[in-house]
């Protein structure tokens, strides 16, 4: 049977339809910049792409042409034969411990959860409703990106303020990036043969978090309440002086509005040196710039905290360190920098393995430490798109 897999954002719709069960992906395509006069989509279809200009209005009309084009291109004789959608959806709460078929409480949980995904739910809502409305016919599947951070316990993922906010108001750590952690452990069990397993997988992409897997269950992560917290990202700030925020008001004459766009859109590697790209960053190292420097120094610093923290947290019984996400797929500068900031706890690189491996390149997966290392250190390759329609596919059946 086909599944499709969508991701909507707030001004994009994202999707790729697969063959199940055997996981085979038909076509993908990203319809960007809904609602601008300058809108467009791109299709990739057996190796080729395609980007046509269209001005799109809404979602309602994105899912339309992503369908029409679906039908166009061959990938379905009629829409019928698509049974299931699974759609990412940012925030579960507390209530989602796995993916859910969506029904009208479902939605209406979504809905209310738009106060912890204020960026992100409205375009996951108007996702779901457009497909409800073209495929009718088609069971519709919420996979939350929380979903797999609910084994977190509450030492973990309680902030040390007043209970209140957290009992009244939900204020608590929840994770994110869940369906990609959830897809490395899984692939890592497999791997290594051990269901049981304790990682630290490192999703470091525009985004970034690190999860502490302990026993094959999320033990603890970098994101929070929001996916601001944590690691520095491409344009995130991470974590830094809660302060910060009331100084900037008053001393930069700033709104809050204002000093909350600057921390998830205007800061982390942008903010420190002009570039949010890691290979524009790693291009102006090389060609002298101070800050690109300073900035991939903090950056890494910050990574290696965060893996030491946790090192520490699952009592130094790691099986592997897992590095996914497309910053640490393709980036073996990085990548040796962080290892070579781990040299303390006895991990060592193996250079030559390092240097070949890359999403571009004949080798996209491997241990990229020497054999004498502490711990081995992987990149594996993440595949959020193949977890969503694996969820989708089981709970249609």
């Amino acid at each position: 049977m086909k599944v499709l897999c969508v991701n909507a954002g707030s001004s994009s719709l994202k999707f790729q339809l697969y063959e199940m069960p055997a996981e085979i992906s038909i076509i993908s395509g990203y319809v960007e910049k809904i609602g601008a006069k300058d809108s467009f989509y791109t299709i990739k279809h057996e190796g080729e792409k395609t980007e046509t200009k269209k001005e799109i209005k809404d979602h309602a009309e994105a899912a339309s042409v992503m369908l029409e084009e679906l039908v166009n291109y061959g990938a379905v004789e009629n829409l019928d034969e698509i049974r299931a959608v699974g759609h990412r959806v940012l925030h579960g709460g507390e209530k989602y411990k796995d993916s859910v078929v969506i029904d009208d409480q479902v939605l209406k949980d979504i809905k209310d959860l738009t106060k912890l995904g204020p960026l992100h739910h409205p375009g996951n809502i108007a996702g779901i409703k457009a497909m409800q409305k073209a495929l009718p016919d088609a069971v519709q599947v919420a996979v939350f990106d929380t979903a797999f951070h609910q084994t977190i316990p509450k030492a973990q993922f309680m902030y040390p303020v007043p209970m209140k906010w957290y009992e009244k108001y939900g204020v608590r750590k929840y994770g994110f990036h869940g369906t990609s952690h959830k897809y490395i452990t899984e692939t890592m069990q497999k791997k290594l043969g051990k269901e049981a397993i304790n990682l630290i997988i490192c999703h470091v992409g525009s985004g970034a978090s690190i999860t502490a897997v302990r026993d094959g269950k999320s033990y603890d992560t970098t994101m929070g309440l929001t996916p601001l917290d944590g690691l520095m990202m491409g344009t995130r700030s991470g974590s830094i002086d809660p302060s910060i925020i009331k100084y900037m008001i008053d001393e930069g004459g700033m709104t809050y509005e204002e000093v909350d766009e600057a921390l998830n859109k205007k800061s982390g590697l942008l903010g420190v040196c002009g570039f949010n790209d890691n290979r524009d960053v790693e291009k102006a190292i090389s060609q002298g710039d101070e800050n690109a420097r300073l900035a991939l120094d903090m950056y890494v610093d910050r990574i290696d905290r965060y893996i030491a923290e946790y090192y520490l947290e699952l009592d130094g019984k790691v099986d592997a360190i897992v590095f996914t996400a497309g910053v640490l797929e393709n980036g073996a500068e990085t990548r040796e920098s962080i290892i070579e900031g781990l040299s303390p706890l006895g991990i060592k690189i193996n250079h030559e393995v390092n240097d070949a491996i890359a999403s571009f390149k004949e080798i996209t997966s491997g241990i990229i430490t020497a054999e004498d290392s502490t711990v081995p250190v992987y990149v594996e390759p993440t595949n959020e798109e193949v977890m969503i329609v694996r969820d989708a596919y089981r709970l249609s059946e």
